[in-house]
């Protein structure tokens, strides 16, 4: 069986949201915010998990992290929020 993975998503500074997967949330989510993380959050710190989800597989997370990223901004509010209806389920 594989190792569970994360599928995050961060709110940076300046009000963006990244959506990004990892192996180890903690300390992804602090390599973001020493300047170690995406390129994209690099320069938009400090950045604050807003959301995540456990997934079974690596494999998993990057497909879910690919579905997310393809969400309009509502759509992804609305999933912080949870109030989003996957309309894959």
């Amino acid at each position: 069986m594989s190792a569970p993975a994360f599928t995050y998503i961060l709110s940076c500074s300046d009000g963006t949201l990244y959506t990004g997967s990892t192996k180890d949330l903690e300390r992804r989510v602090a390599a973001h915010n020493a300047g170690r993380g995406a390129r994209y959050t690099m320069g938009r710190r400090p950045v604050t998990l807003v959301y995540s989800e456990v997934l079974s597989s690596w494999g998993e997370a990057l497909r879910r992290e690919y579905q997310i990223k393809r969400l309009s901004r509502n759509q992804k509010e609305a999933l912080i929020s949870d109030r989003f209806e996957d309309p894959s389920s």
